[in-house]
């Protein structure tokens, strides 16, 4: 079973809000579409969105990557040498993680489809449902309190607040007024998306814990590379601390783990290269008695689907932060993973299970 063809598509799809963190604004998800043919008429699919401000990357250079560096590696090579596969790909630039997992989750999808199973039974089908939270992005504390009451109304027990941006008091009285809205019984969670000083993550983090504001967890409250920080803050504070922007690699893992640099790691399939990596740094956070996450940028279900499949597969893997498509004004998928509100189930077609990807609808 060899690889045929590797074909690479851009689609723009605009979003019912912007979606705001500390990072950036989006209006519009971006992404590459890879298209990975067998030559005994299998196809994969794969995604790599461009997040500029945390992998680098932009839609040129991640067309480039795939079409230049990495097509020309792969082409006519066997899908059952998997491990030299991914190891090729793995090596065949420095960073590009997103290009990486784009073709990296479609050869996942090939060798699935061929073996004739939903590719997170053959990772190791933990579980076949999952429960993903939404994000309230960051914006005036009134609107952020509304947009919360809309998505607890809507079905959602688990809201990802975006934080990090202006004055420290300011996101202390958004998560003030969010859980006087909504009540003590939802979950909230908090990513900084790197915006706090360690000192300032401190003093918001211990603050709203002696205003009860049941935080259940915060993600990356400083710079990425300030690790002895992001251990500072997670020593100092009760709330468990996740490390996002701070783990792209098994390396990277391996360092925030030997330090106790952080409680919780978040895995994103962009950061890691795909679902190869990703494996490993769950493994070994597991090691370490360190729960995960699966979580993934601005992304359409392609991407998702590869992502929720990776998450279900694994014991270690706790939480999931899968709620980019529903913020999609189209679905031009066909197939993939299904939403019924919060609750994300698998169809039972082998490897991702996308029945039809409708390329004359998102092509920009």
């Amino acid at each position: 079973m060899q690889i045929e063809s590797i074909e690479t598509y851009p689609i723009a799809e605009p979003l019912k809000k912007p979606f705001k963190t500390a990072l950036r604004t989006v209006t519009v998800a971006e992404s590459i579409y890879v298209k990975v043919t067998c030559d005994n008429g299998i196809i994969g699919w794969g995604e790599a969105p461009p997040t500029h401000v945390i992998t680098g990357e932009s839609i040129a250079s991640i067309e480039y990557a795939i079409s230049h560096i990495m097509k020309p590696l792969l082409l006519e090579k066997s899908l059952l040498n998997r491990e030299a596969l991914f190891e090729a790909l793995a090596h065949s630039m420095v960073g590009n993680t997103s290009a990486k997992a784009a073709v990296d989750m479609a050869l996942h999808d090939c060798f699935a489809q061929a073996c004739g199973l939903p590719l997170y039974q053959l990772l190791g089908g933990y579980k076949s449902e999952l429960e993903t939270d939404y994000t309230v992005s960051v914006n005036d504390p009134d609107e952020m309190a509304d947009d919360a009451t809309q998505y607890i109304q809507d079905g959602f027990n688990v809201l990802k607040v975006k934080v990090g941006k202006d004055e420290i008091e300011k996101d202390i009285e958004r998560i003030r007024k969010i859980r006087e809205k909504i009540g003590h019984e939802p979950t909230i969670r908090l990513d900084a998306n790197q915006g706090w000083t360690v000192k300032e993550a401190i003093y918001a983090i211990q603050r709203m814990e002696e205003l009860d504001l049941r935080i259940e967890l915060v993600e990356q409250p400083v710079k990425a590379h300030d690790i002895e920080g992001l251990k500072e803050v997670t020593d100092a504070t009760q709330t468990p601390i996740m490390a996002d922007e701070s783990v792209f690699s098994p390396q990277q893992a391996k360092r925030v783990l030997e330090t106790r640099s952080a409680d919780l790691i978040n895995i994103k399939l962009m950061k890691s290269g795909g679902i190869h990596q990703a494996m490993q740094i769950n493994k070994l956070a597991e090691s370490y008695g360190v729960p995960c996450m699966v979580g993934s940028m601005i992304e359409t279900k392609i991407g998702i689907t590869a992502a929720a499949h990776f998450a279900a597969s694994q014991k270690n893997v706790r939480f999931v932060d899968f709620d980019a498509p529903l913020m999609l004004l189209n679905d031009s998928v066909e197939g993939g993973v299904m939403y019924n509100g919060r609750h994300i189930t698998f169809s039972e077609g082998a490897g991702l299970g996308i029945t039809s990807v409708h390329l004359d609808q998102v092509l920009s």
